[in-house]
């Protein structure tokens, strides 16, 4: 008796291990002990386990940044010479030239605006695709077009998608998470949102600093307490589950609580950062003179510890900058670009290092991109109006080919001439990193087969190391 009981007992503690992520199991969606973030298998063998996604608010400039154009420069002031398409405003100037000289970095030879001088550094860690291309030309469609892959409102994000295919690593927090420098993009929270996805997938939206989310510390005295009132919650939830039968809305509030439970543990410990060393701390900029450097370096480095811990997407924000207003510089380009850069340029220098140096940058896919870039062309005298034709973008770590440049723009850096890209490669791309058939990743709604990337898309294997 005292035989079977002993590995009868075994038995189950080992069922039970095997299907803890802490020992490597995937729960299968079918397991009773599967929640909607349970790791899920790929379709193939990845070479991304997680995303880190730097969202440059506003559309940074292309010409200013990773794209140089000397005819700009050779040009400047002189009525531009290409055919102007419709821009958001009227007020279309000359040609201008690029206010910042740019020089060749590393070993590839990548040139770098003196925009980005420590992200320069690291140029040998980038794929810079300068034939980005959007299909708006407006903030608020051509982001929920860069997140979702639609430019209306109600499309899953892609942090949805990722987390809907893979699920997470860690089942103490979010498997997506925004981390908000102060700005909140147009079209607000649907760029986050699971759309037709279950509520489960949404983006978990952290502000950078200590108090990183509301009501994170139990406001009951003793845990019982709360574990009662849980209880309760569970047990009516559960009941209305029984008459009713399966609803998303009541099953993702339920898995919702429990998760924001086990948040109130891990959610203090991760945001947490004094523990880092100083020369960590320093490398990311949490000691710079500028305020929004500081912020965006939180962020950065929280990104970090999220990936650490297994969070499976992180998307960052800008910062609020006082008169800069985004990467939007439609006027007072230099002082604008100078601005944003200075807040984020020291810490994704850091963040990069870092990944490497931990050795997680070889399976963290890291994106770099605006939802379009600028004219070559002046709006008024000092800014840029928004351009979709033609923008660049960069992508690092995670099987993509380092040190590389893809595509190109016309002479003016209008354009793009050679290689195009479109949002659905790009999201095509990324899938297939993190071992998705973007083909495959499919949702039904409305009688068809919803994907990220609708019926477009096509992998760019050129961007592959």
């Amino acid at each position: 008796m005292l035989l079977r009981c002993a590995s009868g007992f075994g038995s189950i503690a080992l069922m039970a291990l095997l299907d803890d992520r802490t020992f490597g199991g995937i729960a299968p969606q079918t397991s009773a002990f599967a929640g909607p973030m349970a790791p899920r298998l790929p379709h193939y063998a990845p070479r991304a386990r997680n995303v880190i996604f730097l969202y440059m608010d506003g559309g940074p400039s292309q010409v200013d940044t990773f794209d140089p154009k000397p005819l700009l420069t050779k040009e400047h002031g002189q009525p531009f010479k290409m055919k102007m398409e419709p821009t958001q405003f009227n007020n279309n100037g000359n040609t201008l030239g690029s206010p910042w000289a740019f020089r060749n970095y590393g070993q590839s030879g990548i040139p770098v605006s003196e925009l980005f001088p420590q992200v320069a550094a690291c140029v040998d860690e980038l794929c810079v695709v300068r034939s980005m291309t959007s299909n708006f030309s407006e903030h608020t469609s051509a982001n929920y077009f860069l997140h979702s892959g639609l430019g209306l409102s109600g499309r899953p994000s892609m942090g949805a998608w990722v987390c809907y295919g893979l699920g997470s690593e860690n089942q103490d927090l979010p498997g997506f998470v925004v981390l908000n420098g102060g700005l909140v993009p147009p079209g607000g929270l649907e760029n986050f949102g699971s759309g037709l996805l279950p509520a489960s997938f949404q983006g978990s939206i952290f502000r950078a600093g200590a108090h990183s989310l509301a009501n994170i510390h139990p406001a009951e005295p003793r845990p019982a307490l709360q574990q009662n009132k849980l209880a309760l919650m569970r047990k009516l939830d559960q009941d209305v589950l029984e008459r009713a039968g399966p609803a998303d809305q009541i099953e993702s509030a339920i898995a919702n609580y429990e998760l924001a439970f086990r948040m109130q543990t891990a959610v203090p410990e991760l945001m947490e950062v004094k523990g880092e060393s100083e020369a960590t701390r320093k490398l990311y900029g949490l000691d710079a003179p500028y305020e929004h450097t500081r912020t965006f370096a939180s962020q950065c480095l929280v990104a970090r510890r999220l990936v650490e811990r297994g969070v499976r997407f992180v998307e960052l924000t800008c910062p609020a900058i006082n008169g800069a207003d985004r990467w939007d510089q439609h006027g007072n380009l230099k002082s604008g670009h100078e601005n944003n850069s200075r807040a984020v340029d020291q810490p994704i220098a850091g963040l990069l290092q870092d990944l490497k140096g931990r050795g997680l940058l070889e399976h963290t896919l890291v994106i770099w991109a605006g939802e379009f870039g600028r004219t070559p062309f002046a709006q008024g005298a000092d800014g840029r109006d928004h351009n979709p034709f033609g923008f660049s973008v960069w992508l690092a770590g995670g099987g993509v080919k380092g040190g590389t440049i893809y595509g190109a723009t016309d002479e003016y850096g209008y354009k793009v001439v050679d290689k195009k890209v479109e949002m659905y490669d790009l999201h095509a791309t990324m899938l297939h990193l993190l071992g998705l058939d973007h083909k495959k990743l499919t949702v039904r709604f409305s009688g068809r087969d919803m994907r990220l990337t609708d019926v477009h898309g096509e992998i760019i294997k050129d961007l592959l190391a």
